[in-house]
């Protein structure tokens, strides 16, 4: 009986990407799940995504002379525009590295299980309706897979376990943060989003 796999990306490409939800094997490429919309984000929203969905169009409507020049047109002009939606999940991944590093051998944030190697980052405030806590380091700590996805976050255990984890001060202004969120139309610009970038890059070193 083949046993289903987690969505998480499996070659340089796609590693480090993929929500980790188990799917079927058949509903994986590259490592992505089909259903759950990684593998649709991986060729929608990363240069290496890009440039495969380019290639097969190409393919199938022009001859193979053009369209290896159209491929490396279409591949300089992609590198130029530096997509926001592809920096997003850059800055993401990055992030959410430095996450599980930090709080390497540190016990699952909702359920207090001992730390395990595929720890996740889960947040408390989800990043899908929180967009300015998407990538804040208080709002994401490392959790096992049953409480960030099963338990979609186990956010009452979590709730009790954060304030010990970053502070009361910390913990008072994440929740300020979040209460300012829905009083904002917050948009993230590359500029906002490489300097996140830099932050977390230097931060991993500093570790």
């Amino acid at each position: 009986m083949i046993k289903d796999k987690p969505c998480k990306g499996n070659n340089g490409n796609t590693k480090g990407l993929g929500c980790g939800k188990l799917t079927r094997v058949e509903y994986l490429k590259y490592g992505l799940g089909k259903m759950c919309g990684c593998l649709s984000n991986f060729y929608l929203n990363t240069e290496a995504g890009k440039l495969i969905v380019e290639r097969s169009r190409l393919k199938a409507v022009s001859p193979r002379i053009k369209a290896q020049q159209d491929l490396e047109t279409a591949r300089q002009e992609r590198k130029q525009k530096n997509s926001l939606g592809s920096l997003k999940v850059n800055v993401r991944t990055i992030c959410h590295n430095y996450i599980k590093l930090r709080d390497k051998y540190k016990p699952c944030i909702s359920c207090g299980q001992p730390w395990h190697k595929d720890f996740q980052a889960g947040h408390f405030y989800k990043a899908e309706l929180y967009s300015t806590l998407k990538y804040d380091e208080n709002n994401i700590h490392g959790q096992c897979a049953g409480c960030n996805i099963r338990k979609e976050g186990n956010l009452s255990p979590y709730a009790v376990n954060l304030p010990k984890r970053i502070g009361i001060e910390l913990y008072d202004e994440l929740n300020k943060k979040a209460s300012l969120e829905k009083q904002t139309n917050f948009k993230w610009n590359r500029q906002t989003l490489s300097e996140i970038r830099k932050y977390y890059q230097l931060k991993i070193k500093q570790l």
